[in-house]
């Protein structure tokens, strides 16, 4: 977080449209049309307060979850939701999903997150504990039941409206991850993990009281345990209430659980916090320089990145070489003596 952390007057902010979350229609009365047979996303009534959209999305994720047997691998549900914040609400896309079949998720989430891989394998890698699963090449068939149920739960409460936005400030209104990750875990486990997120109404307090019209880009904000990435949330919206863009700061955030860890790098490219955010899974207590690891290991992600990108791209140009010539033959094969 930036140096000063004493209150200040506010700035005045820049008044946002309304989001589309409050001025949502009726859901409508059927999820699936008589004519195809087919499942319609069924339009969830969402409340006017995104946190509390937030809170019914993973509750009913919950709910999908436990009722189908999912299981007690808690990163399954997290990962399924992670993937689902990470694209676009385009239209028909919503049916679409729901109309595949537990089998063909996997291979949707997992082109999901290597497009991702593509533009930050730093955050990708960072986050890789919510979605190693779906690698897995023999799954267990009443776990893929139960990632379709947390799947259709999730569309079906509205997922796409709090995430899918193309514009940054809307997909940032509300953190989706971080009641879910605490739905899923044990009260002891939370208990001797110390794993306690600030809730979003007090990170934006703060967020308010810290962030001011003093703040000039290349300033740095760091969180050194930062949960899912609700405190980076608060500030990026401040930040753009103040006109500011998030990608001209900083951002560093460290987690000692990876879970957590991972969720704030998915939140951090949901929630379009820029270039020069990195996060980190460590001690933030530890006596190591913690902060170098990160960034080495954020260059590694991105030499690896290069590496496979090269090595497509000459397997791309061998392919249409050898199209290219078959051609050639086959042209030369038919010419005239």
């Amino acid at each position: 977080m930036p140096d000063d952390f004493m209150p200040r007057a506010a700035a005045p902010a820049a008044e946002r449209p309304v989001p589309s979350w409050a001025k949502k229609p009726p859901p409508k009365s059927k999820a699936t049309t008589r004519a195809t047979g087919k499942i319609t996303a069924h339009r969830y009534f969402a409340p006017r307060d995104p946190y509390d959209h937030a809170r019914k999305v993973a509750e009913n994720v919950l709910d999908a979850w436990y009722r189908n047997f999912g299981g007690s691998r808690i990163d399954v549900p997290l990962g399924t939701v992670a993937a689902l914040s990470l694209v676009r609400n385009v239209s028909g896309l919503a049916d679409w999903i729901l109309n595949l079949q537990p089998e063909e998720l996997p291979q949707l989430f997992k082109e999901i997150y290597l497009g991702h891989w593509i533009k930050r394998p730093d955050l990708i890698n960072r986050a890789v504990r919510l979605h190693d699963w779906a690698w897995n090449p023999d799954p267990d068939k009443q776990q893929l039941r139960a990632v379709h149920a947390v799947t259709r739960a999730a569309i079906n409460t509205g997922l796409l409206d709090l995430t899918g936005h193309e514009r940054p400030w809307q997909r940032s209104e509300a953190d989706v991850l971080s009641p879910l990750l605490t739905g899923l875990r044990h009260k002891s486990d939370k208990k001797w993990r110390g794993d306690h997120h600030t809730p979003a109404c007090m990170t934006d307090l703060m967020a308010n009281m810290t962030v001011d019209k003093d703040i000039v880009p290349g300033m740095s904000f760091r969180e050194p345990a930062i949960g899912s990435g609700t405190m980076f949330r608060s500030v990026a919206q401040r930040l753009r209430d103040l006109g500011l863009n998030p990608h001209d700061f900083h951002w560093y955030g460290n987690d000692i659980d990876a879970l957590s860890a991972g969720c704030a790098a998915i939140n951090a490219i949901v929630w379009d916090l820029g270039p020069r955010c990195l996060i980190g899974c460590a001690d933030s207590l530890a006596p190591d320089d913690d902060y170098a690891k990160t960034i080495a290991e954020a260059k590694d992600a991105f030499e690896e990145r290069d590496r496979c990108m090269d090595t497509a791209t000459s397997i791309v140009a061998s392919r249409r070489a050898v199209r290219l010539l078959d051609e050639l033959m086959a042209d030369k094969e038919h010419v005239p003596a």
